[in-house]
């Protein structure tokens, strides 16, 4: 873990407990300030609420204020739970802007991936000017200074319009946040880039797993959840070896486990039947995987044992 502090930036709520959880939770247990900058209040985001998993809050699709102001609540809880005290909307910083980042809303284009929707509105994240957000975003990374900034791979993680323009908005705020002609406040500072990624061999395995596990088929018929096909695309942020080779930190999930599946829990409205696994079936034919979880489509996820990020520069490496 390098010295210094950590600024993880997202896109919606949720996606820093599913994104990058066990990497918060980590950085927070080692008392290192932690910074969480969200994009968006996800008031496009469809809401769980179904027989095995009720919420009561299905009214709340649809309606983006009241949504907003749910998912922030769930948010706050989450954060707590990882070890969390700083966070903002990435609209309020410096300042208010006055207009507020919206979420573009999304599709489902295949299990786990997601495309553009077809009516996102003009206030959506994802069309946002790309240096009106990251000029934003420069001013915290100046005044928090921290040594990494962790969000997603240019794919989004999963493809999501929001989850896309996040990157490029954190790519150029790094790149405005060390430019001492940059007009901001504060002195110059630059930082490490951790983009979380997931090797492509070990997702893979981690669902094979999952259909192996008696636990979570037990889950699987309780709840009436689908497992993804083995074979099936693997979402952008899946990476192959090559693309890793020496270039990954790992942080181990199992230590905050807990914690991170309390926090996917507090995001109800979003997140289903989060689950450990026994650490007997987390070790079995295909290790990997110490947990589980689904979203609004009802496919079962992996909580695979770490969580990978593609970095910048060496781990450990010191400017």
């Amino acid at each position: 873990m390098p010295a210094g502090g950590l600024l993880a930036v997202h896109a919606h709520p949720d996606d820093e407990t599913l994104a990058t959880g066990a990497l918060l939770a980590t950085w927070a247990d080692a008392r290192r300030r932690v910074t969480v900058v969200t994009c968006t209040r996800g008031e496009r985001g469809e809401v769980v609420d179904t027989a095995s998993h009720p919420t009561g809050l299905e009214h709340l699709e649809g309606d983006g204020p009241a949504l907003a102001a749910h998912r922030e609540s769930e948010l706050a809880a989450a954060l707590a739970a990882l070890g969390v005290t700083d966070h903002a909307f990435l609209d309020t910083l410096p300042v208010p802007s006055g207009e507020r980042y919206e979420d573009s809303g999304m599709a489902w284009v295949a299990p786990g991936i997601a495309g553009p929707a077809p009516d996102s509105g003009p206030a959506a994240f994802s069309r946002v000017p790309l240096d009106e957000a990251a000029a934003r975003l420069a001013a915290v990374v100046r005044d928090r200074r921290p040594a990494v900034v962790a969000t997603y791979e240019p794919g989004g993680g999963y493809g999501h319009p929001d989850h896309v323009r996040t990157h490029e908005v954190t790519v150029r705020a790094l790149d405005l946040a060390g430019d001492p002609a940059a007009p901001l406040p504060g002195e110059p500072w630059s930082a490490d880039l951790w983009q979380a990624v997931a090797p492509a061999h070990e997702l893979r395995a981690a669902r094979e797993s999952l259909a192996e596990s008696p636990t979570v088929r037990a889950l699987a018929d309780r709840a009436g959840l689908a497992f993804p096909a083995p074979d099936g695309a693997l979402p952008p942020v899946a990476r192959g070896v090559d693309e890793l080779d020496g270039r990954t930190a790992a942080v181990a999930a199992r230590p905050v486990l807990d914690r991170l599946l309390g926090a996917m829990r507090a995001h109800a409205t979003q997140v289903q039947h989060a689950l450990a696994l026994p650490p007997t079936e987390a070790g079995g034919p295909v290790p990997g995987v110490v947990g589980c979880y689904a979203l609004s489509n009802g496919v079962l996820a992996p909580v695979l044992a770490h969580e990978s990020y593609l970095t910048s520069a060496p781990v450990g490496s010191r400017r």
